[in-house]
């Protein structure tokens, strides 16, 4: 079964940090891109950071310097460090698997992020 599981969210003080994690399951975990996005509230989900094995991570310029990703293919695991959390960064935080050439591309339930005092 092809499935991507997120945790790791919660409530969280302005300048704080949480490590969100993604579990994969039932695909070729080193093959794929994989990927966080994030949609708050009132809007569109976007892009937060992306890393396919092999290669330098890709950072939303609003993250940079303040988020990491890292996989370990070993573990069919890539987890998002988040450190200087603003109340900006409050969203919905989606795992993403996306394989080309196929355009396999999969998405996690969410996990919920508040930044707030």
């Amino acid at each position: 079964q092809v499935q991507l599981v997120e945790s790791g969210g919660g409530l969280v003080q302005p300048g704080g940090s949480l490590r969100l994690s993604c579990a994969a399951s039932g695909i070729a975990f080193s093959l794929y891109r994989m990927g966080w996005y994030r949609q708050g509230p009132g809007k569109q989900r976007e892009l937060v950071a992306h890393i396919i094995s092999g290669s330098s991570p890709n950072y939303a310029d609003s993250v940079k310097g303040r988020f990491t990703i890292s996989r370990v293919n070993a573990a069919n695991t890539v987890y998002l460090l988040m450190n200087s959390l603003e109340p900006e960064d409050t969203g919905v935080y989606y795992c993403n698997a996306f394989r080309q050439p196929m355009g396999y591309n999969i998405w996690g339930q969410g996990t919920l992020v508040t930044v707030s005092s």
